[in-house]
C-alpha cells in the first residue's frame, strides 16, 4: 500500500470563480468550509466510510466492554469440555483447555486494539515531533535526525522486534500483563517512528515557506508559535490518514509477533495467541484458528478501508 501523498493532501483546490451572484437565503450566507469541512462532507457520501466506521465502533466497544458481548469466562476452562463442538453455551466451541472460544475471541480484541492504538499514538508523537523539528530547523539538525531515522530504517521490522522482545520478554520472564503489553507497544514505536518522521518532515518542507508562514515570521512570531499555530494544523492531514491505516497494520503486527511467541503471552488474551495455540489442531478443530483469524482480518481491513476513505476525502485530486 502506497503512503499518502503529502503535497496533495495538504493542498486545497482553487476556488472556482463564476459570474452568477450568490442566491439569497441560507445558501448565500453559508460560511466557507476548510479542508476538514470539505473532507467530512465527502466522507458522509461514501458507503465504504460508514461500513468501516461501523465495524471499528464495534471493535472499540468489544475492547472497552467485552462483557457486553461475551458474558463467559475467557481465561478459565474445564478439561472435561476440551475441544467440544459449538453449542448454545459456547457459539464457537471450546479449545484444548476447555475454554470458551467465543469469549476468548471477544476479549482478545482488547489487547490487540489497545496495543495498536497506544503504538500509533506514540509513533505519531515521536515521529511527528522529530519530523517537524527537522523540517522547520533544517541544516545540521535535519541532517542528524534524518541519519538517525536511516539507522532505524535499516533494521528489519520483524528481526528488530524479535531482538527487543526476546531480550526483555523472553522465556522465564515474570512480566505482568501491563508490562508485556507495554514492551510490545514500545517495540512497535521504536521500529515505526522513522516513517512518520519522514512524512511530517516532507509536509513541513512543503509548508514552511508559505505566505502565511513568512508573514507570521515577519510580524515577529517566534518559532514555537509558528510551529504550534501555523505549521502543525496544516501538516496534520497526512498524519491523520497514515495513523488510521497504521492502526490496522499494528493490529496485524501484534498478532504476528504473538504468533511467533515473542509478543503478547498468556495470561494475556489476544487473537495472535489464539491462532498460535490452535494451529496444531486445525484439522481437528479448525474453528480455533478460523474465528480469531476472521476477527483479525476484519479489524485490519476496517482500519485500512477507513484510512483509504479519509485519504480520498482529504486529497482534492482523488475526489
Amino acid at each position: 500500500m502506497s503512503d499518502p501523498s503529502t503535497a496533495s493532501i495538504v493542498s486545497t483546490p482553487p476556488a472556482q470563480v463564476t459570474d452568477t451572484p450568490a442566491a439569497p437565503g441560507p445558501q448565500g450566507n453559508e460560511k466557507p468550509r476548510g479542508l476538514l469541512g470539505d473532507a467530512w462532507r465527502d466522507l458522509r457520501r461514501k458507503p465504504l466510510f460508514w461500513i468501516s466506521a461501523t465495524f471499528i465502533v464495534i471493535f472499540l466497544l468489544m475492547a472497552a466492554f467485552p462483557s457486553l458481548f461475551a458474558p463467559g469466562d475467557a481465561v478459565n476452562g474445564s478439561l472435561s469440555r476440551s475441544l467440544n463442538k459449538a453449542s448454545g453455551d459456547a457459539w464457537f466451541g471450546y479449545d484444548l483447555q476447555g475454554r470458551d472460544v467465543y469469549a476468548r475471541v471477544i476479549y482478545g480484541a482488547r489487547a490487540s486494539v489497545v496495543v495498536a492504538v497506544l503504538s500509533v499514538l506514540g509513533t505519531l508523537l515521536v515521529g511527528g515531533t522529530m519530523g517537524i523539528i527537522a523540517g522547520y530547523l533544517g541544516g545540521w539538525v535535519d541532517t542528524v535526525l534524518s541519519r538517525i531515522a536511516d539507522v532505524f530504517f535499516g533494521v528489519p521490522f520483524v528481526l528488530g522486534a524479535i531482538v527487543i522482545l526476546t531480550t526483555f520478554n523472553g522465556s522465564g520472564s515474570t512480566n505482568s500483563k501491563a508490562e508485556i503489553m507495554g514492551l510490545v507497544t514500545i517495540s512497535l514505536i521504536v521500529l515505526s517512528w522513522p516513517v512518520v518522521m519522514r512524512l511530517m518532515r516532507s509536509s513541513v518542507l512543503a509548508t514552511r515557506e508559505a505566505d502565511y508562514i513568512v508573514a507570521a515570521r515577519a510580524l515577529g512570531a517566534g518559532s514555537g508559535r509558528i510551529i504550534l499555530k501555523h505549521l502543525l494544523p496544516n501538516c496534520l492531514a497526512p498524519l491523520l490518514v497514515y495513523g488510521t491505516i497504521m492502526v490496522g497494520s499494528f493490529i496485524g503486527a501484534e498478532a504476528t509477533l504473538s504468533f511467533l511467541g515473542v509478543g503478547l503471552k498468556s495470561p494475556v488474551v489476544s487473537w495472535g495467541i489464539m491462532i498460535s495455540e490452535g494451529k496444531d489442531f486445525i484439522r481437528v478443530a479448525p474453528g480455533l484458528v478460523f474465528f480469531p483469524a476472521a476477527f483479525l482480518v476484519a479489524a485490519v481491513l476496517s482500519f485500512v478501508m477507513l484510512g483509504e476513505a479519509v485519504r480520498e476525502a482529504l486529497d482534492p485530486k482523488l475526489r
